[in-house]
């Protein structure tokens, strides 16, 4: 497994700490604790002990740090030494670092997320809602989703109506937010007064969410006092837990929990294990959870890859025996038998398999395919195919700035807010990686430069009309998220302000001295993007190889797309990407999903 950073000075500090406190020197303690806190930074929830029998690794993860004269020892006599130092305990013990019966070592406090999350999802994946009758179901789902509709979202919303545990996954298009407003008018006809709450990992995600609710329920075939009751509002997760500054803590928690019944969180993907850990120990033992989101899209920024765990590898919508039956009884499907037939995770997801968005000649979704199956040829043979008109390849020496610059010649031009802002949404130019000449920071200061000419901005003027921000940081008390994105436009006054949309009032002023941190947007990371969909994308893959182009940047990328997608990269650094899948050491697949 790589990492993407280096040994840092916190992991040499929190090396040193553990040897101290176990009170003799320890070669191989100093290494694990270094390499377990540098995992720990780079995504993975733990560090397994096999990679350190890997000299390869050693080298890549410590650099200068790496110990040339480390023994060569079996996994399980590392696993022995580790265990006789105090410092190191075994699961449920109180001690700085925890090390499982796989091998695997953790920080305590991320082995105690791990298992707060397994043992929710295990606890509510075996349980049913017994206040649903039986028998009432079926009338329900067929009046809100017709024979001729997609039948797994129909399956979707009878599993959310049975369990307190639903998970809906899918790409864009196949209708996980069309299919989650069902549920919840659903839920509102069987218990009208119930208190539905929505979530998502940003600002950006959560404002979109409730844009997406809004529009959606419009059209539900309920009573017009059912659509009232949908809730408007999307929130955060943090200010729905009620963040305390400078805390890692929440307000709700295990003894203090969310006054809610239905928690719906979208974007589950970007959702890190400890917030995620977090969200479960704050819900009421009553609530209902439902997660939807892409799991093949990019993971957390943070530790985890909490939805594809949840996920799991294997085949999704096949289920337990006796769920089966309750399920084809509701919806007239005809499903599959799982290969356990006992009462699983497997019962609480559905995978939503029919694209809405784009049709059946469609390169965007053909390309998408393809990379999530790690098909490269078959990427580069759309790629080439002049049959795609939504999708282009550029090769690596390609000079394509005279088209990024094209794509900005209209924008800034003169309108409202809400026609600029729709400008800016028509494209965006997504790189892989911050530094660099695909990098962000190049990329936005080129295009930012020809904007300024276009606008006629003073060079060294720090603000300008057109200027869309992205900012970096939340700031609760302006209600700012991280992933938000404001242009700075002048307002009725004649006062350069920045403009944020705001789905319920239009759009809100803050001056550009009162913001967070934040950065240029007129390009950002792939990361960032996620959440939002763009008409058209400009996908920059650096020349030189990384550890951050995988597989799943690339679908992530290219799934932002909603009318067409053009990648600037060599033949080289896509194959590189495509052939490297994600894979982040975690002890949380195989708790839900024992063999």
């Amino acid at each position: 497994m790589n990492t993407t950073e280096t040994i840092s000075h916190i992991d040499r500090h929190f090396a040193r700490m553990m040897q101290r406190l176990a009170g003799r020197e320890n070669t191989l303690l100093v290494l694990a604790a270094k390499l377990v806190s540098s995992q720990t930074r780079a995504g993975h929830i733990c560090l397994d002990l096999v990679d350190l029998t890997n000299r390869e690794f050693l080298t890549e993860s410590l650099g200068d740090d790496v110990t040339s004269d480390f023994p060569e020892t079996a996994v399980d006599d590392l696993s022995a030494k580790l265990r006789e130092t105090s410092v190191v305990g075994k699961p449920g013990d109180f001690q700085p670092l925890i090390l499982d019966t796989n091998n695997r070592l953790y920080l305590n406090r991320y082995w105690q997320y791990q298992e707060t999350l397994a043992q929710f999802v295990l606890a509510r994946s075996t349980q049913s809602n017994r206040c649903i009758d039986t028998g009432a179901p079926r009338t329900l789902l067929d009046k809100y989703f017709p024979e001729e509709d997609d039948i797994w979202q129909k399956v979707a919303a009878a599993i959310a109506l049975y369990k307190n545990f639903c998970v809906i996954t899918g790409g864009p298009g196949t209708g996980k937010t069309s299919t989650v407003v069902k549920i919840i008018a659903l839920l509102l006809e069987e218990i009208p007064d119930q208190r539905v709450v929505l979530a998502a990992p940003t600002g950006k995600a959560a404002n979109r969410l409730q844009e997406s609710i809004k529009f959606a329920k419009e059209n539900l075939p309920c009573t017009d006092e059912i659509k009232a009751k949908i809730p408007d509002e999307a929130k955060t997760i943090h200010r729905l837990l009620g963040a305390i500054r400078h805390s890692p803590r929440f307000r709700h928690k295990t003894g203090n929990p969310l006054d809610a019944d239905v928690v719906i969180v979208d974007e589950a993907s970007m959702v890190p294990v400890a917030l995620m850990a977090k969200l479960t120990a704050a819900l009421p033992a009553h609530a209902k959870l439902i997660l939807l989101g892409d799991h093949n899209q990019l993971a957390s920024v943070e530790a985890g890859a909490v939805l594809a765990d949840i996920c799991g590898s294997g085949a999704l919508n096949v289920y337990s025996s006796d769920f089966k039956a309750v399920l084809e009884k509701a919806t007239g499907a005809n499903l599959e038998l799982c290969e356990s037939p006992a009462p699983g995770i497997q019962d609480c997801i559905v995978q939503l398999r029919h694209n809405y968005r784009f049709g059946g000649k469609s390169g965007i979704m053909a390309l998408s395919e393809a990379v999530n199956r790690g098909d490269v040829d078959l990427a580069l043979e759309i790629l080439q195919d002049d049959q795609y008109d939504d999708v282009h390849w550029h090769a690596a020496d390609s000079n394509v700035l005279s088209t990024i610059l094209g794509n900005f010649g209209d924008y800034g031009s003169s309108g409202s807010p809400a026609d600029i802002f729709d400008r800016f949404k028509q494209f965006r130019v997504l790189c892989a990686v911050r530094e660099g000449p695909q990098g962000i920071r190049v990329v936005n200061s080129k295009i930012e430069q020809f904007v300024r000419r276009k606008l006629v901005a003073k060079p060294d003027d720090r603000w300008y009309a057109g200027q869309p921000v992205l900012v970096s940081e939340n700031d609760y008390d302006l209600n700012l998220f991280n992933g938000d994105v404001g242009i700075i436009l002048r307002d009725a006054d004649g006062n350069l302000m920045t403009f944020f949309q705001d789905h319920d009032r239009g759009f809100r002023k803050i001056s550009p001295f009162r913001l967070p941190q934040f950065e240029l947007a007129y390009a950002v990371t792939v990361h960032k993007s996620q959440g939002t969909e763009f008409e058209k994308v400009l996908l920059l893959l650096p020349e030189q190889d990384s550890p951050v182009l995988t597989r799943e940047l690339i679908y992530t990328g290219i799934t932002r797309a909603a009318k067409c997608v053009e990648i600037l990269a060599s033949e080289e650094s896509l194959r590189a990407a495509v052939g490297r899948q994600t894979k982040r050491t975690s002890g949380l697949g195989d708790a839900l999903w024992p063999s």
